[in-house]
This record gives structure tokens, C-alpha cells and sequence, in this order.
């Protein structure tokens, strides 16, 4: 019979699910204690009888119940990603996890787009123009990655666009890696939610985040990369990541246009979509 918790440790064992629940861990399995009977019933070998032996003597939490799954997301459950995404965004709230909530930011942006896309970009953080209006690539890198997406015969509202954070960080710079960490298991929910067929990372910041590698842009473009969150749906095979420039980059090193738009082509390729006949002239 399930034990009834006193009150304070019931907050207790709230709070730390919910912090680990903030970095992606989202189930959790109690070890059972060890049976005197186990001690006692030979042949076990001396250094197993020693580490049973210890296991017994250590202090074990009282029985709960022989099998603790965490599944209290808010989205679990949820068949209709629109309305999952909406509940992510209830549970972020006006999130203060992170430094960045008080460094000057204006408001959360959270993700925008198709919830059922087959294309997800994820990109670095906002800007000024994004923290105003609260949607990720509103300014000039954004009408450029408009005209990315167009170029490669899709519209913006066909595909799901976030960032590795959602506050802005104070005068555009990096994000941090504890800014990118608190923010990270929101992201991989979205991501898990959308369940795209293929991300494609917009920068270093986003790959080295989302690969959780630190090789250099150009070491990383060029090929696919399988990526699945952790606690996704086990029917879901999970995405194809690729990498490539930030709108932004572009924008100062034009040059490098042609680079992304190999990239594209490849996710254009394994998704079966055919550029505009002008876009491919």
C-alpha cells in the first residue's frame, strides 16, 4: 500500500521534480532494498555478498511505490501539438531561471510557425526587434531567412522557427551556457512536440548547443546528424539535424550565401522538395 508523504516532504519531492524536469530528466526509477533472505542465500561470490551487504545497511527512502514515472508535463498526453506548444509556453511562464530575466529583456519568445512542420529552424537568441514584437526573426536576419525559406519553395508559416533561448541576451551577445542550459530542456520539448524531420541549426551558438559538440561551424556543415530529446515519443524516430550559417553572419559575410545554400539543398533533398525554378537559377 502507496505511504502517505507529510505535507513537507511532499513540497520537497515537488520541488526537486520539478528541477530536474528543467533539465530534461523526466523519469525516475527507485532501486529496490535487499531482502535479508538475499544475504544469506549462497553461492554468492565475496565481493557480491560485500556490496549486497552494504546496500542493506545504507538508509533507503521509504517504499512509494515499486515504480516512479515521472510524466507530469503539462503536454504529456496531449495529441494536438498546437495545443501542447501552448501549454509549454503556460509552463515557461514569465520565466526568471535565468539571469537574462533581469538584464533587460522585454518579453519571452518563445517559438512561432506550423506545429506539425516537417522543417524546424533553431537559431541563437532574439534581438532587439524580436524582444519587442516577441517573435524570433522579425528584424533583417529574419527577412533573410524569409528569403531562405522562399528560396527553397516554402513559406515561413510551413515551418517552425525557435532559439537556443528565448530572452534576449543584452546587447546581442552570446548566450551563456547556463543561459543556453536553463533554457534547453523548453526547447527540446518544442522540439519533441513538433517532431520536424529535419532541424536545421542556424550558427555556431545553436549547433554546438544542440550537438552538444564544440567543432567549429565549418567542421560541422555538410552532413546529417540524428537527434532525438530525451523523453520523446517512442514512435517518433527523431529528426535529421543539419547545420549552417546565421541569417546574421550572412548579412555581414554575404560571400558565404552560397555555402548555405548547399546546406539547404541537402535538407531540400532528403525532404524531396524541388526549388522554385528561378531559385535554382
Amino acid at each position: 500500500m502507496p505511504q502517505i508523504l507529510e505535507p513537507e516532504l511532499r513540497r520537497a519531492l515537488a520541488e526537486r521534480m520539478r528541477y530536474y524536469r528543467e533539465l530534461g530528466i523526466y523519469d525516475f526509477y527507485r532501486r529496490e532494498a535487499v531482502a535479508p533472505a538475499e544475504l544469506s542465500s549462497a553461492p554468492f561470490q565475496p565481493e557480491i555478498r560485500e556490496e549486497m551487504a552494504a546496500r542493506k545497511s545504507a538508509v533507503l527512502p521509504a517504499p512509494v511505490s515499486n515504480l516512479v514515472t515521472i510524466t507530469s508535463l503539462p503536454e504529456y498526453g496531449v495529441a494536438d501539438p498546437s495545443t501542447a506548444l501552448k501549454l509549454i509556453r503556460e509552463d515557461l511562464g514569465e520565466c526568471t531561471r535565468c539571469k537574462l530575466a533581469q538584464q533587460g529583456r522585454k518579453q519571452i519568445v518563445f517559438g512561432v510557425g506550423n506545429p506539425c512542420a516537417e522543417l524546424m529552424f533553431v537559431g541563437e537568441g532574439p534581438g532587439a526587434d524580436e524582444d519587442a514584437q516577441g517573435e524570433p526573426f522579425v528584424g533583417r536576419a529574419g527577412q533573410l531567412l524569409n528569403n531562405m525559406i522562399k528560396a527553397m519553395g516554402l513559406q515561413r508559416e510551413e515551418v517552425y522557427i525557435a532559439n537556443i533561448v528565448k530572452c534576449r541576451p543584452p546587447g546581442n551577445r552570446t548566450p551563456e551556457l547556463d543561459e543556453c542550459e536553463t533554457c534547453s530542456p523548453f526547447l527540446m520539448r518544442q522540439i519533441a512536440t513538433v517532431r520536424p524531420k529535419v532541424i536545421v541549426a542556424l550558427g555556431a551558438t545553436a549547433a554546438k548547443n544542440l550537438l552538444a559538440m564544440n567543432s567549429s561551424l565549418g567542421d560541422l556543415r555538410g552532413r546529417f546528424y540524428d537527434f532525438k530529446p530525451a523523453g520523446s515519443d517512442p514512435l517518433w524516430p527523431g529528426a535529421r539535424l543539419a547545420v549552417t550559417y546565421h541569417p546574421a553572419y550572412l548579412l555581414r559575410e554575404p560571400r558565404q550565401k552560397g555555402e548555405t545554400w548547399k546546406d539547404l539543398q541537402m535538407v531540400m533533398k532528403y525532404l524531396g522538395i524541388e526549388a522554385p525554378k528561378k531559385a535554382a537559377e
